[in-house]
């Protein structure tokens, strides 16, 4: 935006180069007819004071609206209240424009909102009652248990994370979503997503080790619980043989950090930088195309609202480290 008195001069440029080509000619005529050189540097002068004078009452007009139009940009979406009178039908033409888009854009916020509902309604009625035969197909496989119902129980698991994936998603992207903060126990926050993964670790033969979590946090521990499920099912999704380590790193500089460390493919590093991104698969992901690219966009989104930073360290083949840290900083607020 450019400084007021600039935007003044802009505006009435065209006036102003026409006054200044008046008094060009003006003191041109006088000095043509034979006029004292001080005649025509009193002319001169005498226009310049008149312009002073018309400067005098016109830019602080100027100034007053362009302040007005200044506060209003902070406003403008939620109301046009604030609008100056329009001086001539010129600007009240350009007002009713204005006035115009604002209630078309408010109707279709309006209506993108009723759709949002609608489906976010949809899929969380979905959600819940596709919990239903997922619940009863577990039991059949707990009451007829074969040689293959420790693979199908593996999956019906899977299926039922993504699920709460869905739910999950759906929750931190509306407007109102229900976090709760308290200080917590980390220990507490880690356990219960361990033991939910702990057929998978068995079944792929993965270690595990869990250093001492007896850590207070404020958080929600709900959001950083799921967070750090999904960080888990990565790890076990990419890693086929080694372990699977958690624990805490402290920096004296940088502040605390819950660690997931794996020894799985590890990531490229070409890939690293895009990670976060919605719907990013990475190399790895467009190889077993098993990768939607949700899980770590799903949890920066909720770890940025928490305010819970997070970083990643990977070799390709070595393995693969998530830092989240501890210490709430930058905290979104919607």
């Amino acid at each position: 935006m450019k400084m007021p008195l600039l935007a003044y001069f802009h505006r009435n440029r065209t006036w102003l180069a026409l006054f200044g080509l008046s008094a060009l000619i003006f003191a041109l005529v006088l000095f043509l007819h034979g006029l004292p050189v001080a005649a025509v540097g009193y002319a001169a002068l005498l226009s310049i004071f008149v312009g002073a004078i018309f400067f005098s009452f016109s830019f602080p007009r100027f100034l007053k609206r362009y302040g007005q139009l200044s506060n209003l940009q902070s406003s403008v979406t939620i109301t046009l209240d604030g609008l100056p009178e329009p001086k001539d039908e010129l600007e009240a033409l350009y007002q009713d424009l204005i006035k115009i888009l604002f209630d078309h854009q408010a109707k279709l916020v309006l209506d993108g909102d009723k759709n949002r509902q609608e489906l976010e309604d949809y899929y969380t009625l979905w959600a819940h009652q596709i919990k239903t035969p997922i619940a009863a197909m577990d039991l059949l496989l707990q009451d007829r248990p074969n040689e293959q119902s420790a693979e199908l129980a593996l999956e019906l698991f899977k299926i039922e994370q993504y699920v709460e994936m869905v739910l999950h998603f759906l929750r931190i992207e509306s407007p109102t979503s229900d976090f709760v903060f308290q200080s917590y126990n980390l220990d507490e926050i880690v356990r219960p997503a361990v033991r939910k993964y702990a057929k998978m670790f068995i079944q792929k033969k993965i270690g595990l080790s869990v250093g001492n979590l007896n850590q207070a946090v404020l958080t929600d521990a709900k959001w950083l619980g799921f967070v750090i499920e999904q960080i888990l099912s990565n790890s076990l999704k990419y890693t086929t043989e080694g372990s699977i380590a958690i624990y805490l790193d402290a920096s004296l500089k940088r502040g605390q950090f819950l660690v997931i460390e794996d020894t799985g493919w590890g990531i490229a590093p070409e890939d690293l930088p895009r990670i976060f991104e919605k719907g990013f698969t990475g190399y790895r992901g467009r190889i077993d195309q098993k990768s939607t690219g949700i899980g770590l966009y799903l949890c920066k989104l909720i770890l940025d609202q928490l305010g819970h930073p997070i970083e990643v360290e990977s070799v390709v083949g070595e393995g693969t480290k998530v830092k989240i840290g501890l210490d709430r900083v930058n905290l979104q607020v919607k």
